[in-house]
């Protein structure tokens, strides 16, 4: 039960960060992405 309130929650915080900055869904997948990527290199640097 916690984990389906924790989901809808998290998904309903995508959709509000998606409205605020007026992003479609392709443009949030590529800005997700390229967090990822972001955050990965950072890790990597920190670890090296």
């Amino acid at each position: 039960m916690f984990a389906l309130k924790l989901i809808n929650l998290h998904k309903r915080y995508i959709e509000w960060w998606q409205k605020k900055l007026g992003l479609s869904d392709y443009a949030l997948l590529w800005l997700v992405f390229f967090k990822g990527v972001l955050l990965t290199l950072l890790v990597v640097w920190l670890i090296e």
